[in-house]
């Protein structure tokens, strides 16, 4: 065989043998591992809001008692009815001294306020009398409060202005602040009474059962779904994904709210977080990420 032959067998041989090591890398390539499945959502921004659930009624927010000022006088007319609205100085009824004329001047029995008649124990023909239980009930401007009972830990975080959602049977939810935080408490219940302004809303109605959320703090951070923490008695811990890799971090967690939870140290925003199953999977594990059924870098 000449040299130049011989040349053109080995450098085929060496073609042959590259290509089949290439084969065999490309098919070790196309069988190495490429992780679990799994989701993973973006750790995002979010407030969270610190709450007190209270339940209670309704009352007046100030309650006007109108009684004659004079002895010797009986009601001749009865002009409005419980539930009406008045103005200041409305004439609510007529009185007249007994036995007489029906051209007798008759004296108006004025509304010293605007707002609603609660209640009107006037009847025609009786008596009236300034030291006898009030002829009419006046809800002050029409304005109604929520009024609760909270034990004494919770009315510690309490103050005047902090603002509140209430639910109202019957109306729906409305809106409101704390207005006054009792000073003392129960001694036997330990339970100390809470007052939240409303306001006038024709919805209200005095005794509606009422549920409130008072806002006493809120805190903005990090959120994620509280399925992504994995709680033991010591810490708290998720699982991040980094270049399709699990990493695992310790985190500190806050407030909760429909489902998320704030995560106060540990985490950044941006973060691809393992949605469940955290503890399926351990450091350094390899994980192909999706998130909203789509591939995730997870970088």
């Amino acid at each position: 065989m000449s040299m130049r032959v011989f040349a053109v067998a080995v450098a085929a041989l060496a073609g042959a043998v590259t290509a089949s090591l290439s084969g065999i890398a490309d098919a070790a390539e196309s069988n190495t591992y490429a992780g679990a499945a799994v989701t993973v959502v973006k750790a995002k921004k979010s407030c969270f809001a610190d709450s007190i659930a209270v339940s209670g009624v309704l009352v007046p927010r100030e309650e006007v008692a109108v009684r004659p000022d004079r002895e010797g006088l009986q009601i001749s007319q009865v002009l409005v009815d419980a539930g009406a609205a008045v103005t200041s100085g409305q004439v609510l009824a007529q009185l007249v001294p007994p036995d007489s004329s029906q051209n007798a001047p008759a004296t108006g029995l004025q509304s010293p306020v605007a707002g609603i008649v609660l209640k009107s124990n006037a009847i025609i023909g009786t008596m009236a009398s300034p030291r006898a239980p009030p002829l009419f009930q006046i809800i002050a401007r029409g304005e109604f409060e929520l009024q609760g009972e909270l034990p004494a830990k919770q009315l510690s975080r309490l103050s005047p202005g902090q603002v509140v959602k209430i639910n109202v049977i019957g109306a729906g939810e409305v809106a409101g602040r704390v207005r006054l935080v009792a000073a003392t408490v129960d001694g036997a219940t330990q339970l100390g009474q809470v007052r939240v302004f409303i306001g006038p809303d024709q919805r209200l109605r005095v005794g509606a059962f009422g549920r409130a959320l008072i806002v006493v703090a809120q805190s903005c951070n990090v959120a994620i779904p509280l399925s992504a923490v994995l709680y033991s008695q010591d810490n708290s811990v998720v699982a991040v994904v980094r270049n399709e890799r699990v990493e695992t971090r310790q985190v500190v967690v806050g407030l909760l709210a429909e489902g998320d939870v704030e995560i106060r140290e540990g985490l950044a925003e941006g973060d691809l977080v393992v949605a469940r199953a955290g503890a399926f999977f351990r450091e350094g594990d390899r994980v192909r990420p999706f998130a909203d059924g789509k591939p995730a870098g997870g970088k």
